[in-house]
């Protein structure tokens, strides 16, 4: 199986242009501290930016590959902040919690009385995102058989609405992620090989928050300041907080990062103490048979069943993947009973 090659893809201007052309980008990007909604200086954030600035310009397709909590849709949405499309709309979604059935219709959008429940016409995200910039999030959680629809209409801008007969044209950039590895997804037949190819034109990488070593103090930095802007107060890290962020290795990514801080701001008066990083890192510790939550005897199944799936997820500290492992059930299936649970289940904040 062909592997997708995540080194620096170019874009040609022939010769000495193309050569020119990527010197003024890396011109502008070092010493950068931020670019557009990324923060980071360290040098794989660097590298990254160059090639953001590269595909932004253009339209190809994108797909974008990195662990969960790496900040994969602000990297889409900084292409499109980035490109022609700015002004238009950027549309973003989430493949993972759409139940199988309906993902056809809520991508290319349905006619009165197609299926069940379709009491009238509505669009799709294909035609919400016209002229701008569509991003499709774990998208290797897309059954095969749906990802051919979605290929025909990324080869020729063309789709019809289920239960519709008119063909719709459409002027979408489309964006992907995932965090899997996508040749191991298309050996698993997770994804269509063919595809796997259209998506990835421009491949990136998020990179993990264990390469971004000088970038962790920025990011606390960063996220502290917005909650001190937001909440009209005036809170700084300790001393010791500070030489943690830059000696400790902080367990999971920029989002495990940007919870810890809000933590430690709800609980300061003045003054934010990060917690010790293997502290926070015990909810990342391998499940055992040890591990137990109490459930009382006599409690509804229902009942029973939620205290397991959220107490689940809030032992794998918010990693979705992670819990529907643990549980033996599918991603889809985690996702449709947390929406269910309502705002219980919604307790996961933006990527960074």
């Amino acid at each position: 199986m062909a592997s997708i090659d995540l080194a620096s893809p170019t874009v040609s201007a022939g010769g000495n242009a193309s050569a020119l052309a990527k010197q003024r980008v890396a011109d502008g990007i070092v010493g950068l501290k931020s670019y557009g909604l990324l923060y980071g200086s360290s040098p794989v954030m660097l590298d990254l930016y160059q090639q953001i600035e590269r595909v932004a310009g253009t339209d190809a397709t994108a797909l974008i590959i990195g662990e969960s909590g790496t900040g994969k849709e602000l990297i889409a949405r900084t292409i499109h902040d980035q490109s022609s499309r700015k002004d238009a709309p950027f549309v973003a979604v989430n493949c993972g919690a759409i139940p199988d059935e309906l993902i056809e219709a809520e991508l290319f959008g349905h006619e009165k009385g197609s299926f069940t429940g379709a009491v009238q016409g509505r669009i799709g995200y294909f035609e919400h995102a016209n002229g701008g910039t569509l991003f499709l999030d774990e998208i290797t959680e897309m059954a095969p058989v749906r990802q051919v629809k979605l290929l025909r209409a990324l080869e020729t801008g063309t789709f019809y609405r289920v239960g519709g007969n008119d063909l719709i044209s459409g002027n979408v950039r489309v964006i992907a992620a995932t965090n899997r590895d996508p040749a191991i997804a298309v050996k698993e037949n997770g994804l269509r090989e063919d595809l796997m190819y259209r998506l990835a034109v421009f491949p990136l990488r998020a990179p993990p928050l264990r390469e971004r070593e000088s970038d962790r103090e920025l990011l606390a930095q960063h996220f502290l300041a917005l909650l001190n802007q937001q909440e009209g107060t005036g809170k700084s890290f300790s001393k010791r907080s500070i030489e943690t962020l830059r000696t400790w290795s902080w367990p999971g990514n920029v989002r495990e990062l940007k919870n810890a801080v809000y933590r430690a701001f709800i609980l300061a008066e003045k003054i934010v103490e990060l917690p010790h990083p293997h502290l926070a890192s015990r909810v990342k510790k391998p499940m055992t048979q040890g591990d137990a939550m109490s459930v009382w005897i006599g409690t509804p199944l229902a009942d029973a069943q939620k205290q397991i799936i959220l107490g689940t997820l809030k032992y794998c500290g918010g990693d979705k993947r992670r819990a529907a492992k643990a549980l033996g059930v599918s991603l889809k299936t985690l996702y449709n009973r947390l929406s269910a649970y309502g705002d219980e289940g919604a307790e996961d904040e933006p990527e960074q």
